[in-house]
């Protein structure tokens, strides 16, 4: 297969490897408890998270718990335009990834082109975000024309070229764009996903509206409901799709020219016994289908995303406005009718949805959104570099979509409920230069960092046992800080037979992390696989 080459890249292929697992800390003070619609704190966690910092860091500090557990990934990454005015640096310029690429790259990162730029930022990105889908997630990329040729070669290289689904065109203006030699209208949204047969069987059609609903009428008074004829026909010839139909009124049919009917003879008279077929006002028309819209399950996605379902740019700055008084505050918002429309796709009711370029908010807005029509119970992780951003947009977007707030016209909204945990990244590793562990390591930390290694998964434990779980027939158990609550260096720290007597029993091989051995051949016997901590015990 055909692939992207750049300066730079040998630099960055497996850098993700070297990046340092790092924690997530809470700032309680610019977390949203959790509400219920239109009331007060409630007590129970949302399960959102926002988190501020390098997305590449904070990936890398998410995958312990997340891997292989996100349904959905939406990311709308700098396109890259060369616009220097931006705030987000949309050229790939920030002085972050500057300082970034000057570490990873070298020399060489002080002068690469743009594109270069772009490419070695992203390649790493989209290495760590294939490990947090599950086998039946797929991963949506906003993009323009500025880098949608690279960006399919980095997919294709990284993902692999099988796993693309489609590359849809948005409909970004509803006026005319004169600017150009060829008016600029549209943007795309890339997808791929781990199983696209099982995405296909498994996705959700895209929801009749109101416009779409309007041309069913009920001009009979039918019991059943508004109702609307569709062709009988389709394109082709198939011998048995080809008999004659007698209508109503003795007039005799036969699809026209090129086509045959849609259904065989034996499938049409059963429609016809259930009155499901129309042959006009006067009953001498061609015979067509009657659907009605009751069942109606919704349309087929297809890769034409006009305006008018699922909103423009223009829209987009006008929800900002509403939120924060001036449209200024985020200068190139996504509506939340087009994330809307992929969770519609995408995504099930108790979904788990990841965005690492969060900038406005737009994902988890679209997300509280979605949950407050249709009764779900989905979560976000969003991911903002920027510190301004992600405070004073980011969080305070959704904190004012979960509580309610004052639009711009002074007309009170009500809050949609919901709520979310904000995170910075620790300072500081997991893990010392010299691989040591941190001394303020909690066991629930650690067992998150030692299931992922072990299994490549995110870790849905509690983090109070040493039996972490169980993986592909392995029991994995962690022997770390007194969670036998015995902080002796003999006692619930280091795998000794009294020590061993305690865990919690599985009958299957054992995979036993502790900071020493002291069980000798009677591990062998026990079917025991024991793996050194590799950091200095701290009780």
């Amino acid at each position: 297969m055909p692939t992207l080459n750049w300066i730079g890249k040998e630099a960055v292929v497996k850098h993700h490897k070297e990046v340092p697992f790092r924690l997530l800390e809470p700032v309680p003070e610019l977390s949203c408890p959790s509400h219920p619609p239109g009331e007060g704190s409630g007590e129970r966690e949302s399960g959102n998270l926002i988190v501020q910092g390098d997305n590449l860091h904070a990936l890398k500090a998410l995958l312990p718990r997340y891997a292989g557990q996100v349904k959905c990934i939406y990311i709308d990454p700098p396109y890259n335009t060369g616009n220097e005015g931006w705030v987000y640096n949309d050229n790939v310029n920030s002085p972050e990834i500057r300082r970034w690429l000057g570490e990873v790259v070298g020399k060489e990162g002080e002068t690469l082109d743009r594109h270069d730029r772009w490419l070695c930022m992203m390649y790493p990105r989209l290495v760590l975000l294939k490990q947090f889908l599950r086998d039946d997630g797929s991963i949506w990329i906003s993009m323009d024309e500025s880098e949608i040729a690279h960006l399919r070669c980095l997919m294709d290289e990284i993902f692999g070229r099988q796993r693309f689904v489609a590359c849809n065109a948005w409909q970004k203006r509803y006026s005319r764009e004169n600017r150009g030699a060829i008016g600029d209208v549209h943007e795309y949204v890339m997808v791929y996903a781990m199983n696209p047969e099982r995405f296909q069987a498994t996705r959700h059609r895209v929801p009749i509206d109101d416009k779409q609903a309007a041309v069913y009428k009920n001009p009979n008074n039918d019991p059943k409901g508004r109702w609307q004829s569709i062709s009988m026909t389709a394109q082709g010839y198939r011998p048995n799709q080809m008999y004659e139909i007698v209508g109503p009124k003795g007039k005799n049919h036969r699809p026209p020219e090129g086509r045959c009917w849609s259904t065989i003879e034996s499938e049409f008279l059963k429609l016809k016994g259930d009155d499901r077929i129309y042959f006009g006002k006067d009953g001498n028309g061609v015979p067509r289908i009657i659907r009605y819209l009751s069942d109606v399950e919704g349309f087929v996605p297809w890769t034409w995303w006009p305006h008018e379902e699922v909103g423009h740019t223009d829209e987009a700055k006008k929800e900002i406005q509403s939120l924060f008084g001036t449209q200024t505050a985020f200068d190139t918002p996504k509506p939340i009718r087009l994330i809307q429309r992929i969770l519609q796709i995408a995504t099930d009711k108790d979904s788990l949805i990841l965005d690492s370029f969060a900038g406005s908010g737009t994902a988890g807005h679209a997300v509280i959104k979605q949950n407050a029509k249709d009764g779900g119970n989905r979560r976000f992780i969003l991911v903002e570099i920027d510190e301004g951003i992600a405070q004073k947009v980011t969080a305070e977007r959704v904190k004012r979509v979960v509580t309610g707030y004052t639009n711009a016209k002074g007309n009170a909204i009500e809050g949609l409920g919901g709520g979310f945990q904000f995170c910075r990244l620790s300072a500081e590793p997991l893990f010392t230069a010299d691989g040591q562990i941190r001394a303020d390591v909690t066991f629930a930390q650690l067992a998150e960092f030692v299931w992922f290694a072990e299994t490549g998964t995110g870790h849905a434990g509690t983090g109070d046992s040493p039996f972490l779980g169980v993986h592909e027939g392995r029991g994995i158990y962690l022997l770390y800080n007194g969670i036998l609550k015995d902080k002796s260096i003999a006692g619930g720290n280091v795998l000794t037979g009294p020590v061993f007597d305690l865990l919690p029993k599985f009958t299957g091989p054992k995979v036993i992390y502790a900071a020493a051995n002291r069980m000798g051949g009677r591990a062998a016997r026990e079917g025991v696989m024991f793996k050194q901590t590799p950091y200095a015990l701290e009780v």
